[in-house]
């Protein structure tokens, strides 16, 4: 597979699916962490029809913007940085946010988050972001952009605790409506 933009982008698609949500769909394995065998990736997507190289995969990893995998200091194991469907542990220990995170979303999601919160859904956590041109990012995926500004250092002091992914996505668990405020 050759490493330009179009083909980088449907092979970081196809890693997210399978190291994020659906390993099982190529009988790809992840330890506790979230970590799989480079080897057994390329090999695994190759018996499936998704063939690419090692090289190919290390320019996926190196030239993300959203930096959404990892390799191994060794290069023999890769994972996704956050994201899981699956449940996995990434190792990440409590910090403290800073006092504002911000959550892009849809404009059609509004009303339901703000009378019910903001949800992991199918992920492990809810994901914010540190600043508002991420979040309108983020939301422009789900169509037109709505920005939330969440109180995350008090939801933190409230008890809720609070992870920062390699890639710097910031992770939590429910965010209740109460901390919550719309800004744009």
């Amino acid at each position: 597979m050759a490493t330009g933009k179009k083909q980088a982008a449907g092979l970081s698609k196809f890693l997210s699916l399978v190291l994020r949500h659906k390993p099982e769909e190529i009988g790809l394995v992840l330890d506790a962490q979230g970590w799989a065998s480079v080897d057994d990736l390329l090999e695994k997507a190759a018996a499936h029809g998704t063939v690419f190289t090692r090289d190919d995969l290390g320019h996926v990893v190196a030239t993300s913007e959203k930096k959404r995998f990892s390799l191994s200091e060794d290069g023999r194991r890769i994972r996704a940085a956050q994201g899981h469907s699956v449940e996995v542990d990434l190792g990440l220990v409590p910090v403290v946010p800073p006092d504002v995170l911000y959550h892009g979303t849809a404009g059609r999601f509004l009303e339901a988050i703000l009378a019910e919160g903001l949800k992991p859904g199918a992920r492990q956590y809810v994901h914010l972001s540190p600043d508002v041109q991420t979040a309108r990012a983020v939301g422009m995926r789900h169509g037109s952009p709505v920005i939330l500004r969440v109180a995350a250092g008090a939801l933190n002091r409230a008890g809720h605790p609070f992870f920062q992914a390699e890639n710097g996505v910031w992770l939590t668990g429910p965010v209740p409506a109460s901390f919550l405020e719309r800004v744009a």
